[in-house]
């Protein structure tokens, strides 16, 4: 008997394409948009699926679980981040839980720099200048930038992503490099990056790109009190993950000019509201979470998702199996 699939939103046909060349049965959610979590729960329910791939927006709790009853064996997500799977629930019922750590780093990595030079360039201000009629001549106050170079660059978290960010900021002729995470990285020294504590990296840094996991130490850990103690021209870059950062606070620093600038990939919440009041701020760059969207990294993603997948069903271990 075949093994069967649920998977949550349409998906690069790679993935597609590998579940049916193992005869696995797939069903979908057909639509681009988020599948609301009662859909999910009633989706699954007495189908005898042996495997989920969920997306980040998806709640994958203890509900879907026990609407997919004891034929489910396996549950992956098309994403780096696992908050959004019930990692006690999946370890009560013995059920694999898969992500892809390891796809991603180089468009993440490329996505981040992108938007650090965006901001610091004002390049924003600059398309809208064009747009909106606003070029005149030449002016030379007008909309200006900093450069990278010289500068202190600061990475808070040395993983894949944050090592891939460090060695990319090294070609823009920095004077320093610097990071923080719980413990020193042996793969940092080879860019010549520096070991610091959380003070200095608040303290010295001119660019500061947040590529940390989102844990209990980790959420809002740049609040009003660790504004303070940045410099006021600082730009402070996030593609980790919204709740890193205390919306609210990085609002009052901005305005009042705490801070120099800031570039986010992800929000807290996400969507972010059209409305919310950093997106009226002028040295503040937000985009919807598009670190990762490249046809490379999208391929990629789907045929990882679907082969953690195959390899449960395989009796293999599969390679982004989260540890629980």
């Amino acid at each position: 008997m075949a093994n069967k699939v649920y998977i949550t939103r349409r998906i690069p046909p790679v993935g597609i394409d590998l579940f049916r060349e193992k005869g696995v049965e797939i069903d979908f959610w057909d639509s681009d948009e988020a599948i609301p979590h009662q859909e999910l729960v009633k989706n699954v329910k007495g189908k005898g699926y042996a495997g989920l791939l969920c997306l980040l927006t998806d709640q994958v709790d203890a509900e879907v679980f026990e609407a997919a009853g004891p034929s489910l064996k396996v549950v992956s997500t098309l994403s780096v981040g696992y908050e959004h799977i019930d990692l006690k629930a999946c370890k009560a019922r013995n059920i694999i839980a898969c992500n892809l750590s390891k796809i991603s780093t180089d468009c993440v990595s490329e996505f981040a720099v992108t938007l650090a030079l965006a901001v610091s360039r004002r390049i924003e201000e600059g398309i809208a200048a064009v747009r909106n009629g606003n070029w005149g001549l030449w002016k030379p106050m007008w909309i200006l930038g900093s450069s990278f170079a010289n500068r202190t660059i600061g990475v808070l978290g040395m993983g894949r992503i944050g090592y891939g960010v460090a060695r990319r900021m090294k070609a823009f002729c920095i004077s320093r490099l610097i990071y923080h995470d719980i413990k020193e990285s042996s793969f940092a020294q080879e860019l010549g990056a520096e070991f610091v504590d959380l003070e200095t990296l608040l303290k010295d840094s001119d660019v500061i790109c947040i590529c940390c996991n989102l844990t209990p130490a980790t959420h809002y850990l740049f609040n009003k009190e660790n504004f303070k103690k940045m410099k006021n021209t600082a730009i402070l870059i996030n593609t980790s993950r919204g709740g890193v950062i205390n919306h609210d606070d990085l609002y009052d620093a901005l305005k009042n000019h705490e801070i120099g600038a800031a570039g986010l990939d992800v929000t807290e919440p996400e969507p972010l509201p059209k409305e919310h009041r950093l997106n009226s701020l002028p040295n503040c760059v937000v985009t919807p979470h598009m670190g990762s969207n490249t046809w490379e990294a999208r391929n990629n993603m789907s045929y990882n998702a679907a082969l953690n997948i195959v390899s449960v069903f395989e009796n293999q271990t599969p390679i982004g199996k989260i540890k629980n």
